[in-house]
């Protein structure tokens, strides 16, 4: 809601809204919040859809580092 309301215009949502929250995760320590959103932002998009949709077979399946011979 308060990426929606654009109060502030030198945020990075300013100019991408409307935004949806398509997922969420509640932390007890401000510090791991932070560290798991950069986390998740160095991501493919697929690993992030994963992520969204809940499939975290598939999630686990694309954290294995990427191999030629494992396509």
């Amino acid at each position: 809601m308060q990426h929606n309301d654009g109060k502030v215009y030198t945020s990075y949502t300013y100019s991408r809204r409307p935004v949806k929250l398509v997922w969420v995760q509640e932390f007890s320590d401000p510090k791991q919040a932070i560290s798991f959103e950069k986390q998740v932002k160095g991501w493919r998009r697929k690993k992030k859809e994963a992520l969204i949709n809940g499939d975290f077979n598939l999630l686990k399946e694309l954290s294995k580092p990427y191999n030629k011979n494992n396509k």
